[in-house]
């Protein structure tokens, strides 16, 4: 009963930890991943180096993006950090 009175602080610690950093990790991993696989034609996005871009077209592992100028480029599906939802900005 005494070791487990001892280990008590840690295991409290561990389940803190848990609920205010790791659950919360994971669940935007999970929102972020998923935002990755439903990505589709016309959707503005930002890459996770800043560029705003307009989604041309999908592929299994890349997204071809254009750029205001009209260039066409190639992005992974990770390099994707946000989907920007418009109706929102209105």
């Amino acid at each position: 009963m005494e070791t487990l009175i001892g280990l008590a602080p840690i295991i409290l610690m561990f389940v803190v930890m848990w609920f205010f950093i790791i659950r919360p990790a994971q669940k935007r991993q999970k929102t972020t991943a998923s935002m990755q696989t439903n990505l589709k034609r016309g959707d503005r996005i930002v890459t996770v180096g800043g560029l705003h871009a307009l989604v041309d077209a999908v592929d299994d592992s890349t997204v071809f993006v254009t750029i205001t100028d009209g260039t066409r480029l190639q992005f992974e599906r990770a390099a994707i950090a946000r989907v920007i939802d418009e109706s929102a900005t209105l």
